[in-house]
């Protein structure tokens, strides 16, 4: 896997959504490797990070594959875990079937699943990248990120998230958005130990802040932090708030054990 190291200090890691890559975290970055070493994953099919042999693969395969990139990062269970949306549902798997191996989990712009209605709009977008590639859905998927009030303010992110997207391979980006379509981890957020924040994008048209109310009130002890007038991706929409409401938190769970035994 495609893994990034920044800074060196207590672990912290971090998974990109679906509509970006690793580069979505270059504006925080620095500051969080200030006092920690910064592991930035590229999930599979994304970066350059070989997609899953697997025909249709799960959100519960690509925590696996996080889980193997802890190994080679030498992630050890002091260390903590930030995703955002794509990377937001595959944290909380990775939390539920091997949380006993990192510290607190932070979901940013995540949930446990989609209604009916995006459940669909997950199945156009993999039909539509597997009859036309990337090009078929980047200009819709490029406004999915953001605000318009952001794209009106910044309208340069247009051509660079753009060009990002354009990269990423359009197999394993069709079978993330099914993994995405299919995916119910309702049932099994009781289980998940570790300390963790969900932070909601206010205006977050893709993952609405609902979706984060709901699994924080899931989750056991699970803190919600709101970031108002936020779309889908904080660490580029509002990277100073997003740096402050994860670094609050870290400093006060940095010392948590999660409890062993596996979940």
């Amino acid at each position: 896997m495609q893994i990034d190291i920044d800074g060196s200090g207590p672990p912290l890691v971090l998974v990109h959504s679906l509509l970006t890559d690793s580069r979505a975290f270059d504006l925080v970055t620095p500051q969080f490797a200030k006092s920690r070493r910064v592991i930035r994953v590229s999930l599979p099919g994304f970066g350059a990070t070989p997609a899953l042999t697997i025909d249709s693969p799960t959100i519960y395969d690509l925590a696996d594959a996080v889980a193997t990139a802890l190994d080679e990062a030498d992630v050890d269970d002091t260390g903590a875990v930030l995703g955002n949306g794509l990377g937001a549902f595959v944290c909380v798997a990775l939390a539920i079937q091997h949380g006993d191996r990192f510290g607190p989990l932070i979901v940013a712009n995540g949930g446990a699943v989609f209604s009916h209605e995006r459940r669909v709009a997950f199945t156009n977008m993999s039909d539509l990248v597997s009859a036309g590639g990337m090009e078929a859905v980047v200009d819709v998927a490029v406004r999915r990120i953001f605000t318009e009030q952001h794209l009106a303010s910044h309208p340069e992110v247009i051509a660079e998230r753009r060009a990002v997207l354009v990269e990423t391979d359009p197999v394993a980006f069709a079978a993330a958005c099914r993994a995405l379509r299919d995916m119910d981890l309702t049932d099994r957020l009781g289980v998940v130990a570790n300390p963790t924040l969900v932070i909601a994008g206010g205006a977050d048209q893709t993952t609405p802040p609902e979706m984060a109310r709901e699994l924080g009130a899931a989750i056991p002890g699970a803190e919600l932090a709101e970031l108002t007038g936020c779309g889908h991706c904080p660490p580029l929409e509002q990277p100073e708030s997003f740096i402050a409401a994860v670094e609050e938190f870290l400093d006060r769970t940095a010392s948590h054990t999660p409890l062993k035994g596996g979940h």
